[in-house]
């Protein structure tokens, strides 16, 4: 599955009092590796939104939990590219330790004005770049 690999470590902070990662967490996790591959691509989202006027919102989220993260954990957020819009991209995100897949979610994220919040086009450069690392 993987076009982006992107290493965590599970810090007391992304646990609950068991040691255990608290599942809002994985959503955060998947939102850094996404910032992260596209960093890795040139794209920087602050330089986005300040150079064109647009900004990614997550649109959709769904997760499925397999098996739980603890404490000190070295994980993977594999990232892929389902499909890529005018003005959206679906991801395919997982998080793994070792061959065991904890996590696994469909994220669409959007891009929009960043004042008004309405749907925007993609800007070209942008978007050529989303679909050649595709």
């Amino acid at each position: 599955m993987t076009n982006f690999v992107w290493p965590l470590r599970v810090y007391w902070e992304d646990t609950d009092a068991g040691g255990v990662v608290f599942y809002a967490n994985y959503l955060k996790f998947f939102e850094r590796a996404r910032t992260e591959w596209l960093r890795s691509l040139g794209i920087e989202q602050q330089a986005l939104a300040e150079e064109s006027g647009v900004v990614f919102v997550v649109r959709s989220t769904a997760v499925e939990y397999n098996a739980p993260a603890r404490l000190d954990d070295l994980l993977e957020i594999r990232t892929r590219i389902e499909r890529v819009g005018p003005a959206s991209v679906q991801f395919a995100q997982e998080a793994w330790r070792g061959p065991l897949m904890l996590a696994a979610g469909a994220i669409r994220v959007g891009c929009v004005d960043r004042d008004s919040f309405r749907p925007a086009p993609i800007p070209a450069p942008v978007l050529a770049t989303i679909k050649t690392a595709r």
